[in-house]
């Protein structure tokens, strides 16, 4: 199947799981990952109508942001889907518009700094660690609050909701599930920030179902990573 095939099929099962929810596919944002993979490929992603882009890594995804812009395509919206250090926090925002793992609260603080000395604003995730192991990363559900009291203070930072992964081997609706409890948990003190960023190519379709409004898909859509010599 090519690049054009998968993303429409994508894009048709989105739809249908959006009808089988009562919801309208508008209210779900596609935003694909094209990690590991050129610049071509996002550009033919681009030129099929795809604009929201994921990307995990500065140092790929800030040489990919600037050829897209050069070739033409400056309306593509990139999204920093990975842990985020914070010395790379000012290199992100140069090209990034939305940060989908705001997670503790010296990046907080350093995204506080660099937004206000380049005088920008941005769309944000808090991203949840429902995991057992402290080094991944996110916020445990039960310090989310504290973390979003310290985003909500930061007039540049649009708080849009939270973000989570499923973990492996778990059913990913027990994940989701409680990403759901904590987003209703997070719109006690911040009623607007009711989106969920949930949802990948496992498991997009159950995320739809569930209430995701933005859904991070990779390989479903670019396919395997080039093998490179």
């Amino acid at each position: 199947m090519q690049l054009a095939e998968r993303y429409r099929s994508v894009k048709e099962r989105i739809a249908a799981s959006c009808r089988a929810a009562g919801r309208l596919p508008g209210d779900v944002e596609l935003v694909v990952v094209t990690k590991n993979h050129p610049a071509s490929l996002v550009e033919q992603l681009y030129d099929l109508g795809q604009r929201q882009f994921g990307e995990n890594r500065d140092q790929e995804a800030g040489p990919k942001a600037r050829e897209l812009a050069e070739g033409g395509r400056p309306d593509a919206t990139w999204h920093f889907v990975g842990q985020l250090q914070s010395n790379k926090v000012k290199t992100v925002l140069a090209y990034a518009s939305c940060i989908h793992s705001i997670d503790r609260a010296s990046l907080v603080k350093e995204l506080s700094k660099q937004l206000v000395n380049r005088d920008l604003e941005i769309m944000g995730f808090i991203e949840l660690n429902l995991t057992e192991d402290p080094a991944r990363g996110g916020v445990e559900p039960e310090n989310l609050a504290q973390l979003a009291e310290s985003v909500l203070q930061i007039p540049q930072i649009k708080l849009l909701g939270v973000m989570a992964v499923a973990g492996l081997g778990v059913d990913p609706r027990v994940d989701f599930e409680k990403t759901l409890l904590a987003s209703q948990k997070l719109q006690e003190i911040a009623p607007s920030a009711n989106q969920l960023s949930m949802g990948m190519s496992e498991d997009f379709e159950l995320a739809v179902e569930m209430g995701a409004t933005h859904i991070r898909v990779g390989s479903a859509i670019t396919g395997p990573r080039p093998n490179y010599a």
